[in-house]
């Protein structure tokens, strides 16, 4: 079953998980040790982490290490980028709207 990135990202703890591979890979020991929840709670969620391919899982000797999958981080991001100039656009015109409220309490001697 192939999950939704955004799905998966919507859990704090699946973020933070996110945020502990995205240094450096981790067995899922490592990554229990984290968080105050027993290791098949993080177990379901490294594999709704894999299942949208967020995490990828590598073998090394009897252990299985979970790493970032950047390209998928890179998803999300181009995703979220096309909301990035409606929101400066935002800013930059509530940035308008104080400056002219500022000027008006202070009336026309300050610029600041």
């Amino acid at each position: 079953m192939r999950r939704d990135i955004f799905q998966a990202i919507a859990d704090p703890t699946r973020r933070a998980i996110i945020g502990l591979i995205a240094l450096q890979a981790m067995t899922p020991n490592a990554i229990a040790e984290h968080f105050d929840t027993s290791r098949q709670a993080v177990s379901k969620h490294l594999k709704i982490l894999s299942e949208c391919r967020l995490v990828k899982q590598q073998q090394q000797g009897r252990e299985i290490y979970y790493q970032l999958e950047v390209s998928k981080m890179k998803e999300i991001d181009q995703w979220l980028e096309q909301f990035k100039s409606i929101w400066e656009n935002r800013f930059n015109e509530l940035d308008q709207v104080l400056l002219t409220l500022k000027k008006e309490k202070h009336g026309p001697q300050s610029d600041v």
